[in-house]
């Protein structure tokens, strides 16, 4: 479901000439949600009525500046009772955008958060591994002590200290 919408809002923006605007906005909608757990309750509770969800996301979005096609496509949303996938369809609208541009989108996960030469490295040696320009999609997770976490498509690298630590740990334990 989230791939359709998502599609659609693609298809509209690409005749608007407005793709990166309404990238923008989704982001912006997306980040507000994982800053506020009031708005993500408001986004996932099925308790609160369309309507109620309309005039909270109104608010919202003038609050934010969002408007154009990305608050037109919220508040359809809303009105169809999906609002609680809107993180998934804005995740499906940034691979759509991704793909059209040539782009690839990887996740990274680091133990602290990265300076801008070790970006600008991770960047090109992603566009080395791919052949196209990545976008980074940074969490920080001190979890895994040290080390990187990468997912680029359907690959994955981990280079973290708490990986390697468990391999040992689980030879130690095979060597007994």
């Amino acid at each position: 479901m989230a791939g359709r919408y998502a599609t659609a809002l693609f298809d509209l923006a690409r005749e608007g000439n407005a793709i990166d605007a309404v990238k923008a906005d989704l982001d912006g909608f997306d980040a507000l949600i994982a800053e506020s757990s009031d708005l993500a309750r408001l986004v996932r509770s099925p308790v609160f009525s369309a309507d109620e969800q309309l005039q909270a996301l109104a608010a919202v979005l003038d609050r934010a500046g969002i408007g154009g096609l990305a608050a037109k496509f919220l508040k359809l949303v809303t009105s169809n009772r999906r609002l609680f996938a809107v993180r998934d369809m804005a995740k499906a609208y940034r691979e759509l955008v991704a793909n059209h541009k040539g782009e690839a989108t990887a996740e990274v996960t680091v133990a602290e958060q990265l300076k801008g030469d070790h970006l600008d490295a991770l960047r090109a040696a992603l566009k080395a591994v791919s052949g196209k320009d990545v976008d980074l999609n940074i969490k920080v997770d001190p979890t895994i002590i040290g080390g990187l976490v990468v997912k680029l498509g359907s690959r994955m690298v981990d280079t973290s200290l708490r990986t390697k630590l468990n391999a040992i740990r689980h030879a130690m334990k095979e060597a007994r």
